[in-house]
Parts: C-alpha cells; structure tokens; sequence
C-alpha cells in the first residue's frame, strides 16, 4: 500500500498576506473583480475600467465636486453588480448562450420597436425557423413588462450589493439608474429627464459609447453620441463627452496600457477609499451572492462551500486570522463563474468537448482575477485550486499532491460534497452515506484523508443541512447523472 500523500499545514496569516489587518485602495479591489463583470455582460475585460475613464473624464468636464466623482467612480466599475441575475432567464428565453445575447444588447436600439425585433432575431438565427418561431413565442409572452422586470431585479440587486460594500448611496443610486433613458423609455421605471440620478445619465452614455469604439471604432463612438443625445442621453452629458471625443490623447489614455493604475490615478485623491477587513469581507460576501445568482442550482452555493471549508480548517489547526482569509478565498472560488454561460453551467444532459473546456477555464478565470490584487497572491492560488486531484488528474493546472495545501485541499472536499448533496439539474440529491462512501473511494488519489476525517466530524457534531432547493457548483455529469470529477 502506498503511503499517504503529504498533507501541507495551513499557513501562519503572515504567510498569507493580506490575511488581516492590512488595508488596501479599495479600486485596487474593485478594479480587479469588475474584470470578472464584464465577462458576465458578454463584453471583454476592462470594459467597465474603460467606461471609468470616459466617464469620469466627462464628469471633470461637467465640474462635479469631488464627492459626486467618488460616488460616480466606484459606481461605473461596479455598475454590472446585478448582472449574473437575469443570466439564467435570458439563457432560457433565446435557448442558448446569454453571454453572446448580452453582448448585443448594449450596442442594440432595444428601446424602439424595430430595434428590439431585430435584436431579438439576431440572437436567435442559431436556430431553425421551428426554434426561431418558438423561443419567438416565449420572448413575446414576457413582452416589455418581462424586460422591464429583469433589469429591475438587475438594477435592485447591483444596488443593493453596492450598500454591502458600504459605497455612497449615490453609487447605489446610480447603479439602480444606469438603464434609464433621457426620453423616458428606458428601464427599470420608465423615469425621464432630471429624474434620472445625474450619476446614472454620466455612467449610461459612458458604457454604451465605450462599447461602440470597441466593437467598431471611435467614429463610431461619437457618431452613437450624437445619434441618441436627447433620446438616451442627457443632451449637456453628450455635449460633455463629444467635446473630448475627438482628442487622440483622451483615447490612448482609455485604450492605452497599464488600464488598471490609470483608473485608480482618477480616483479624486481626497475622498479615496480604503478595503480594510470588515470591508473585505464584504466584497467577499457580496460577489459570491453575484456568481450564486447566475443560476437558480448554484444559489448559496459559495456561502455553503465556505462553511463546509472554514468549518474543515478550524479542525485541522488553522488559526483565527488564517481562517478570515480563507473564508474570503472560499466565497470567491468560483468568482471565474460569471464568464461561463449559463446554457453550460444548467445544462441537463451531457457537455460536449467544448462545452466541458469552456466548464473547466473557470478556475483560470477565477486565478487572473484575484491575483490583479497586491497581496492576494496566496488567497488566488487557494480560490483557483478548488479541482485539483493530489494524484493530479484535476484542472486548471493538474497539480499534484506536493503543491496542494492543506486549505487547498479542505476546500476539495468541501466543493464536492456541496455539490454532491445538493439537487443538480440532472439528479436530485445524494445522501450522505453515499457521498462519503465515494469521499472515502477517492481519499489518497483524489482527496485527503484527513479533510474527510475532518469533514466528517463537522457534519456529525454540527448537523449540516444541504440545500435541496439550490446549490451545486461542480461541473454538470452526463444524462444518465454520472458523477463527474469535481
């Protein structure tokens, strides 16, 4: 028999900075985790970080006093909070990827009726007419009143997200706005004029012309400017934007390099905000309720996997401060999540090649996302290595037991037992003695023996309840509900 693998401890919290008490720039934070939103919009990372410089370029040109550039600087990173929770609707009603519909969206004159016709067939020409005609039917069912619902549950959601970060409330404000039109037929409240927040109407132009000089060049930027000033936008905030559209300068600095440091650069210097811990746990918490929104089976999901995993390390010797950091790895585990459609993450039968390639990036997504944070280097690696196997069979890396540690493997386990004892489009859920049994199957090739020991002991002594309305969050088995390698 071979021996046990080596089970690495959990490090000392100096080892793993910033494990507590150190506190950050809170856009260093912020810009970091907006990449993993524009992923979730269909649009390619720095999206929001370029709609930042726009639009607090045009905001400076508007002479807004420092406070309102804070709120709106925070507000433009973070205007997509809501984002991943019409994912799963917007999948359902065009029968295929969201990511690809969401995309369109923002370069669509959905507020006109020949607009949203156009739109909406555009997004469904990769079915035969049978398939047009019916998700046709479904999307006509919903009408203007299903729309309008889903960008308020977006709008409410992203705001409210925003207030757990403790933002200003005009942040909040404006995030609930952003969708709203100068002419009134916008989204989520149909309100026109100055009753729309002044911040939404900076940020709304913003990222739709950023959109536009991406997808199609400058000219078309401004030519998007002027077409919808008075109808979208607020005709002094186009003004604003056009009177700096045509500065070369102005876009190599949107489209240069370094885009990270360059949005941090136009925070105004006296109202800079500072991630300390409680704030951090609060980030953490609230984009793990961002990736548990984007389906209806993954809803807690993060919450539940840092339970199990927390609850894993206190009885394997990790400390207090260690156990802080680790609880924000756990919730942000999956954050590479949003950038995986959701026709993928629900689909109940079998994945294809592709489907099962595109499943199996989002720890990469997950790693590129939080190592763009000084000092999280130890929390991006734990975060990102949650399906690795210590004979290393797992991904993204195949890693082997000599480079998983001890948190790493704690959060192994905890993902694959949430997952398996939580209701899976395919199955519903497993019992308990089964899971374990296949726990126990898998210890010295794929788990650690004494994570199991560990986890055991936790869900004996505490009585852990799985959700069986929601939860899973390994990837998806084949039609017959095969288990597939967590």
């Amino acid at each position: 028999m071979k021996p046990p693998p080596r089970v690495l401890p959990f490090p000392a919290a100096s080892a793993a900075p910033p494990a507590t008490g150190h506190t950050l720039r809170l856009s260093q934070v912020v810009g970091a985790l907006s990449c993993a939103l524009d992923i979730t919009e269909g649009q390619p990372e720095g999206h929001a970080a370029r709609s930042c410089l726009i639009g607090m370029e045009v905001a400076r040109r508007l002479k807004l006093g420092d406070a309102d550039r804070s709120a709106l600087f925070y507000a433009l990173q973070l205007k997509d909070l809501g984002c991943s929770s019409n994912a799963e609707k917007v999948a359902r009603l065009f029968g295929g990827d969201e990511l690809t519909v969401k995309q369109d969206f923002k370069t669509s004159e959905w507020a006109s009726l020949t607009g949203s016709l156009a739109y909406i067939f555009r997004n469904l020409k990769h079915h035969g007419w049978g398939g047009r005609l019916k998700h046709f039917a479904r999307i006509g069912v919903e009408g203007q009143r299903g729309a309008r619902k889903m960008v308020q549950i977006r709008c409410e959601r992203g705001a409210a997200i925003a207030r757990l970060f403790d933002l200003p409330e005009a942040t909040a404000r404006a995030i609930y706005d952003l969708d709203e039109h100068w002419d009134g037929r916008g989204h989520p409240e149909g309100k026109r004029r100055d009753a729309i927040d002044p911040l939404a109407r900076i940020a709304g132009l913003a990222q739709t012309v950023e959109v536009f000089a991406a997808e199609h060049g400058i000219d078309a930027a401004l030519r998007i400017a002027r077409r919808r000033r008075g109808r979208w936008f607020d005709p002094k905030v186009a003004d604003a934007f056009l009177s700096i559209g045509g500065d070369p300068r102005f876009w190599a600095g949107v489209y240069g390099e370094n885009l990270l440091a360059n949005v941090r650069a136009v925070e105004p210097p006296d109202r800079r905000l500072h991630a300390d811990d409680d704030r951090l746990d609060r980030i953490a918490l609230g984009f793990a309720q961002v990736v548990d929104a984007k389906s209806s089976w993954t809803r807690r999901h993060s919450e539940r996997v840092t339970e199990l995993a927390v609850g894993i390390a206190a009885r394997t010797g990790a400390d207090a401060d260690t156990l802080r950091w680790y609880r924000r790895a756990a919730l942000l585990h999956d954050v590479g999540k949003l950038g995986v459609s959701s026709a993928i993450l629900d689909k109940p039968g079998r994945l294809t090649d592709d489907e099962l390639a595109a499943m199996r990036r989002h720890p990469e997504y997950t790693h590129r996302v939080l190592s763009r944070i000084d000092g999280f280097d130890a929390l991006a690696e734990t975060a990102a290595s949650h399906h690795e196997r210590l004979d290393g069979r797992g991904y993204h890396r195949g890693l082997t037991a000599a480079d998983l540690s001890a948190p790493v493997r704690a959060m192994v386990v905890a993902d694959m037992f949430e997952a398996m004892t939580a209701e899976r489009p395919y199955r519903d859920t497993m019992p308990f003695e089964k899971v374990f049994g296949i726990l126990d199957e898998d210890t010295g090739t794929a788990v650690c023996g004494d994570a199991v020991a560990a986890l055991k002991d936790l869900v004996a002594t505490e009585g852990y309840e799985p959700g069986r309305l929601a939860g899973a969050g390994a990837e998806p088995a084949d039609a017959a509900g095969t288990r597939r390698a967590a």
